[in-house]
């Protein structure tokens, strides 16, 4: 099914003149995030912090890593599912790689010098930077939702909690005999996720009446997508995306996925919870939820293989 491109997904600037707490275009502005979030599960913003230059330099080294060799990249492991590389046959197209920790210095030069044993000062450094920054922007997003359900109290031992992980991601182009699909539709198991790509467009989103969204890429523009942690946590208010991605066989395409994980069991605030709104979810904890999905994956691939293999027979 192509995406529908008459709809578009809200464009929210989180950072303009207006954008001032305490004030009521402040209050407004987080109720546009909030209704955003539970509409679509995901809006785009403008996010001038992180520059073309500092996107350049990311996006560039972003592809000096790939172009390792495979003995190298394999050696990124993680006892945490998708925390390190990830490459399967039955998604042939793409290939990650996982920094965890990457706002921490020590993180993401771990990470620099497990690739590159002789050091790589320009990637761990604009690497590093760009994590820093776009770590703001989860935490404003958080904020402004957290303060318009009127629980703003939590948010500090949310945020003292949250560990992150940047993914890199890359595209190839499909060869003569294979599709344009890139995995299968899916959502996040994280509390939030910004997405960022290299102005290649393939990512697409469902909406609730079941049609697709095409996202345009656009330079400086991040979209902001909530995480399956985030909905359990909002009692089911917040929306978690179904989305995936298609190439458009023109160009590869890299993406930087920034995921925050709560290390607070995810409860939903009792002020979220009433008559109307009843308790829909038992207190988990992030990591456990990420392990199930993991375990659903493997399901999921085998399933669709010998599906595949009796097809062919």
């Amino acid at each position: 099914m192509a995406p529908q491109s008459a709809v578009r997904l809200p464009v929210i600037d989180l950072f303009d003149e207006n954008s001032v707490p305490g004030t009521a275009s402040w209050v407004s502005k987080c109720k546009d995030v909030r209704l955003a979030l539970e509409e679509y599960g995901c809006f785009l913003t403008p996010y001038d912090k992180v520059s073309l230059q500092l996107q350049d330099q990311v996006f560039n080294s972003v592809q000096e890593l790939f172009a390792l060799p495979t003995e190298k990249k394999v050696q990124n492991t993680s006892d945490k599912p998708y925390f390190g590389y990830f490459k399967h046959p039955l998604i042939p197209l793409s290939e990650s790689m996982g920094i965890d920790g990457p706002t921490v210095l020590e993180g993401t030069q771990s990470f620099t010098d497990l690739m590159w044993p002789n050091g790589n000062k320009r990637f761990c450094e604009s690497v590093h930077t760009y994590a820093k920054l776009v770590s703001q922007l989860d935490r404003r997003v958080k904020y402004m939702v957290f303060e318009s359900y009127g629980v703003g109290k939590y948010f500090d031992s949310h945020i003292d909690s949250t560990s992150y992980l940047l993914r890199l991601i890359k595209y190839r182009l499909p060869k003569e005999e294979e599709t344009n699909n890139c995995g299968f539709p899916h959502t996040d198991k994280s509390f939030l996720t910004i997405l960022h790509d290299n102005q290649v467009a393939g990512l697409e989103i469902k909406t609730k009446d079941g049609r697709w969204i095409g996202v345009e890429p656009s330079g400086s523009m991040f979209i902001v997508m909530a995480g399956d942690a985030f909905l359990a946590w909002s009692n089911g208010r917040v929306h978690s995306a179904l989305h995936r991605v298609v190439t458009n066989g023109k160009k590869e395409r890299y993406s930087l996925g920034f995921f925050s994980f709560s290390g607070e069991t995810i409860r939903t605030p009792e002020e979220l919870i009433d008559e109307a709104h009843p308790l829909l979810f038992k207190p988990f904890e992030n990591i456990d939820l990420l392990r199930l999905y993991s375990l659903d994956d493997v399901r999921k691939y085998s399933q669709k293989f010998n599906d595949e293999a009796m097809c062919g027979a």
